[in-house]
């Protein structure tokens, strides 16, 4: 009986132990930390510190820091990508400071890209406005996934993961993404490797890719590098 009972108090200190686990914040449940006041718009000319950027006074806080209208206008698409970013962050929109969350306008011309890329700090969910778009990512076990959109179609990337977006259409395309950070971060592959500064050196490109170091110069030359 004694060893009955043993063994049952130590059950019931198990299901105690999963019970405050479970009630505990769980640490992947948001990309960014949880805010600990109603709003913090960010002071800007301060630098970042663990939580974002510092608050502005409560003081000087007014209806204005929770409106953005940076999204409005149509992004300039005469670059080589063919494909404009137009970022509603926290640098762009401070009343966002803290609270995890962003949105991005991304225009594209005929035939445009958003090359491969990643967000190292977000998952990524989108929109298509206006005409067809495939998107694509890559897994790390080195699995395609994509599909060919259409305006009203959805579409999520997963945290970290390289993916890319082109105009799959005839005529302009416009998508809109939102995510789970306030400043997600982008690595865009091609500046990243091509355009570093200083240089990511030519041996490793040429040994990483398998190509001559002509190729490798070619590259960079796209980017004025």
């Amino acid at each position: 009986m004694a060893a009955m009972v043993t063994l049952s108090s130590s059950c019931v200190q198990l299901i105690l132990c999963l019970s405050v686990l479970l009630l505990l914040p769980l640490p992947y449940s948001s990309a960014d930390p949880e805010p600990l006041q109603d709003f913090c718009v960010a002071d800007l000319n301060s630098s970042i510190s663990v939580n974002g950027f510092p608050c502005k006074p409560a003081s000087e806080v007014s209806s204005e820091d929770f409106f953005f209208d940076g999204l409005i206008n149509e992004g300039n698409t005469s670059n080589v990508f063919g494909a404009q970013v137009t970022a509603g962050n926290v640098l762009a929109f401070p009343g966002l400071n803290t609270l995890g969350l962003s949105m991005n306008r991304v225009d594209f011309a005929p035939g445009g890209i958003n090359p491969p890329h990643s967000h190292p700090r977000s998952t990524e969910t989108g929109i298509v406005i206006t005409g067809k778009v495939l998107v694509g990512f890559v897994t790390t076990g080195n699995v395609f996934y994509s599909k060919v959109l259409t305006a009203g179609q959805m579409f999520v990337i997963p945290r970290g993961l390289v993916h890319f977006q082109m105009n799959n259409g005839t005529g302009k395309a416009l998508t809109l993404t939102a995510f789970n950070s306030q400043l997600p971060g982008t690595d865009v592959l091609p500046l990243t490797l091509f355009a570093s500064k200083p240089s990511i050196p030519n041996d490793v490109l040429t040994k990483a890719f398998q190509v001559d170091e002509d190729v490798v110069n070619g590259i960079k030359s796209k980017f004025g590098v």
